[in-house]
């Protein structure tokens, strides 16, 4: 397709525009609002990821003429919408939570003002991005408060959709995973990548010893040798005689890991390898990492359950209408109930930095922010343009740590509980 995202709309989209074109109330301007009535069961907190992919996408955000010729050989709109479509570019604003910001339920992470015509289109769009980034990237934190320092890699490509790797790798590393093994999330975003070999490559040669030799002597002693492909003690015994005692480190990949990676320790040690790291990967998740704290493991690798969300494979954010011509609208469908009006967020704190709530207040009933509060949501587009000063991946990483450490020492337990902080709305 010519612009790589304008198909990125439902029909329901084009039947709103369709029918607002033509009882002249597309050009009304509103706001639409992105939340999430709740966090998913268990969480308390949620991580913001995908701003920075959702605002590229909004760059490319038209439609060509194969993307017109689509609709017009599916008879999906009128040629009244079609002519509109051909000129359609978003020109309005968006202003919205950063990168590495946490959120909590009816935080309005983003918000987007414009003509009806141009606003409804981009549902789908915004949705689809936030919706996965943010539950990668609040999985991701809740593996690296577990990891507790110890390095993590993303290792899910082969779990998950080709393009939604990428992007897993991408928040996954917004969160504080150390590295990937995608090469196109380092292509397209800078993640640092690694990687060992599979057993496939242990199979391929007539002995373990053999395997581990060619790529010893392709990569050097400091990589990653796999040594669970027949016994581990056999196979830790075979990489240091064949590295030395500078090997890199053993990755185990199966059995009962935390009892592997105590005698693996011990051998290691006990053969000179002192320095060799343990890494352990199969099957770990955010309560398993936490399980294993204790024991001398340097480093995971972590696969299914970080680019499936660990449970919550959405965010469970929606995209409502809240304002149309400065005037407060709001859904009141019993349990989806919405808020009226164009919103923003204070965050307040103690002296000491600790965050203590989380005031809600529309934009037309500005509240105080004192000495220690700040106001959460940043304006990122401004007459469809993105304003400058963007965030970067890195800077990203940085805000989630800060607000990590902000957040009550209880709002890191990864048991059920309470949001980390409150949110009280005001009107």
């Amino acid at each position: 397709m010519t612009s790589g995202t304008a198909l990125m709309t439902d029909q329901y989209e084009l039947t709103m525009l369709d029918a607002a074109l033509a009882d002249g109330t597309a050009h009304r301007r509103c706001t639409f609002e992105v939340f999430g009535r709740s966090l998913p069961h268990g969480r308390r907190y949620g991580v913001v990821a995908g701003v920075g992919r959702l605002l590229d996408a909004l760059g490319r955000f038209s439609f060509g003429e194969e993307e017109l010729d689509a609709l017009r050989a599916a008879g999906s709109v009128s040629d009244r919408t079609l002519e509109h479509l051909a000129s359609t570019r978003f020109a309005g604003e968006i202003a919205g939570y950063p990168e590495g910001e946490l959120y909590f339920p009816g935080s309005p992470i983003l918000s987007v003002t414009g003509t009806f015509a141009e606003c409804v289109l981009l549902e789908t769009l915004v949705l689809s991005i936030l919706n996965h980034d943010c539950a990668i990237a609040s999985a991701a934190a809740r593996m690296t408060t577990a990891a507790n320092g110890r390095r993590l890699i993303e290792m899910g490509s082969r779990r998950t959709h080709e393009e939604a790797a990428v992007a897993a790798a991408r928040a996954a590393y917004l969160a504080g995973f150390d590295a990937t093994s995608n090469l196109e999330a380092a292509a397209r975003y800078g993640v640092p990548t690694t990687g060992t070999s599979a057993h496939a490559f242990t199979l391929l040669h007539d002995s373990e010893e053999e395997a581990f030799r060619a790529q010893v002597e392709s990569l050097g002693v400091g990589t990653t040798l796999l040594v669970d492909t027949y016994d581990i003690t056999e196979g830790i015994e075979t990489a240091v005689r064949v590295a030395g005692p500078q090997l890199g480190a053993v990755r185990i990949d199966s059995g009962d890991l935390g009892v592997m990676a105590q005698r693996a320790r011990a051998q290691l040690d006990s053969l000179g390898a002192t320095s060799t790291r343990v890494v352990l990967s199969g099957d770990l998740d955010e309560h398993a990492i936490a399980g294993l704290r204790a024991e001398p493991v340097d480093a995971y690798g972590v696969g299914t359950s970080v680019v499936t969300g660990s449970g919550a494979p959405t965010a469970g954010m929606v995209y409502k209408l809240v304002e149309v011509e400065g005037r407060p609208v709001a859904k009141r469908s019993s349990s989806k109930e919405s808020r009226g009006g164009a919103k923003s967020a204070v965050r307040r704190h103690k002296p000491t930095g600790t965050a203590t709530e989380e005031v809600v207040h529309r934009l037309a009933h500005p509240v105080e922010v004192g000495e220690h509060d700040r106001v959460v949501p940043v304006e990122l587009v401004k007459s469809g343009e993105p304003v400058d000063g963007r965030s970067s991946l890195g800077e990203a990483r940085e805000r989630l740590r800060a607000n990590l450490v902000a957040i009550p020492w209880e709002g890191l337990k990864l048991s059920r509980g309470e949001p980390a902080i409150p949110t009280t709305f005001l009107d």
